[in-house]
């Protein structure tokens, strides 16, 4: 039942004869509030368990903090730290900005996006430290040639640690994963959270700590320059490439029903990043062995500028997936009565989206503004939800269960969001949508039914106030027939209704 739904409306009754798998039936909307409140929506209060969960993670990452800031500052020195950590985070912005406009559909939670980063930034640059620095000494030992760690060692404890951080995701908050999109930006953000401080120790150590100690800090400071041009200017997306092939793999999983590709997608995306990992660091090992600097420049031409081409139309091509999908799945809401078509149809795209908030501000000010930014993150949520549910990936009861209660909670989210744009646009009837066709009712006083257009464009939600149901029954063309099990009442505006 709805929070404040009163008892008797049948709204229990009709949750219990909703077939599995059909999108849940409308009742009555909710009264607009006073113009310029902002949304009100219920939140979530964990329990212990969970602040615990926190707590320990938190604890973690900031030990793993603290140990990269000692071994650091105890190999490079406080002057060199500090001068690679300011050009190490220079292409921070750019890159997270880059992953943070890919995922604007729908957006993930600022604490897993900071998870996803930290996760790589110090827990997986500890390990691969520590692992890295245990075999360099142990070829050593052998006699081997140092480059052995960065072609055999390195590509593994790396793209193995960078990918634990979402796959925790994955496996914990299973719902925060909705396509490759969101495995993208997680992983993403986890290899750009390593790149930065792996180029501290470039830039601090290799730059200006070496040239500063042998011909002074004017010496360092080139060095320092040479080495951000070469490695973040041009080879800045190495990290992020290697690692999306395992966000590709954990996408894949998140969207299978097959429980073996759910297995196999993410262990072949990490091989394969290991792989590509591998492959680029085997190229400058290569070229100083042989003296041949073709080499380095012939797979980086030939294999690694295509890999990244291609990987950004894969990412746009997603992005725009994610609009898609709005299209295919409400569809099944509108004809429940839950939407109107041009609600769907300005879900499609973002410039229909932008047209959206900036209708929803016009007539309800900033709260309007929050509420359709809400609205559409819901509506989206609510399209993958389906998606998901008619790819069978909640096979489970449990699963199933938790589906439901979700779909729910986001239809009466968008409910609630809705409520605080509805019925303000002065410009715009105000009507009724049943399912099938509208009824609208016009300034004069009169009323008449429309039907909806093939491809409805407004691309702002039209202000439909669907009247509630009989007690008992959903709305016509519920149980996926086109047979409606009982009717609405004979006036297309009901006694009583504004």
């Amino acid at each position: 039942m709805r929070p404040n739904q009163p008892a008797g409306d049948g709204y229990a009754d009709r949750m219990a004869d909703t077939p599995p798998g059909a999108p849940l039936p409308p009742t009555a909307p909710a009264v607009p509030p006073p113009v310029g409140a902002g949304p009100r929506m219920p939140v979530r209060r964990p329990g212990w368990p969970r602040y615990l969960v926190l707590a320990g993670t938190v604890v973690f990452i900031a030990a793993c903090a603290l140990f990269m800031v000692f071994r650091l500052g105890q190999n490079l020195g406080a002057e060199a730290l500090l001068i690679g950590l300011v050009a190490a985070i220079l292409p921070v912005p750019v890159l997270v900005g880059c992953f943070l406009w890919l995922d604007r559909y729908e957006p993930e939670p600022l604490k897993y996006l900071i998870f996803c980063f930290a996760w790589g930034a110090f827990v997986s640059t500890a390990a691969s430290l520590e692992v890295n620095g245990f075999f360099a000494g142990l070829f050593e030992d052998w006699g081997l040639p140092d480059g052995l760690t960065a072609v055999l060692v390195a590509p593994f404890i790396e793209e193995l640690t960078k990918a634990i951080g979402p796959i925790l995701l994955l496996i914990f908050r299973r719902r925060e994963f909705s396509g490759i999109t969101d495995a993208l930006v997680y992983c993403g953000l986890s290899a750009v959270g390593f790149a930065m401080v792996e180029n501290i120790l470039y830039l601090g150590g290799h730059g200006y700590a070496s040239g500063a100690q042998q011909y002074g800090p004017a010496t360092g400071t080139q060095q320092v320059i040479a080495i951000f041009i070469v490695r973040i200017l041009l080879f800045g997306f190495a990290h992020p490439l290697f690692t999306s092939m395992t966000g590709v793999g954990l996408g894949i999983a998140a969207r299978a029903a097959n429980r073996w590709v759910r297995v196999l997608a993410p262990i072949a995306g990490l091989l394969l990043a290991m792989m590509l990992h591998g492959l680029w660091n085997l190229l400058p090992t290569l070229t100083q062995a042989t003296g041949e600097t073709l080499i380095m420049l012939y797979g980086f031409i030939g294999v690694m500028v295509p890999l990244f081409f291609g990987m950004v139309g894969l990412a746009l091509w997603l992005r725009a997936w994610e609009g898609r999908i709005t299209e295919r799945t409400l569809p099944d809401y509108v004809r429940a009565g839950w939407l109107t078509p041009p609600e769907v149809a300005a879900l499609s795209s973002l410039g229909r989206r932008h047209a959206a908030r900036v209708w929803a501000k016009r007539v309800a000010g900033d709260g309007g503004l929050r509420a359709m930014r809400g609205y559409q993150f819901a509506a989206t949520r609510l399209a993958l939800l389906r998606d998901g549910a008619l790819r069978g990936l909640d096979r489970s009861p449990v699963d199933r269960d938790r589906t439901a209660r979700e779909e729910r909670e986001l239809l009466e989210a968008i409910g609630a969001y809705r409520s605080f744009f509805t019925g303000r646009d002065p410009q715009a009837p105000v009507g009724i949508w049943d399912g099938h066709r509208y009824h609208l009712r016009f300034p004069d006083g009169t009323q008449r039914s429309v039907e909806a257009p093939d491809e409805p464009v407004v691309p702002i939600p039209v202000v439909l106030v669907p009247p509630p149901p009989p007690p008992g029954y959903g709305p016509p063309g519920w149980y996926g027939h086109g047979h409606g099990h009982g009717q609405r009442p004979a006036a297309p505006w009901p006694p009583g209704h504004p």
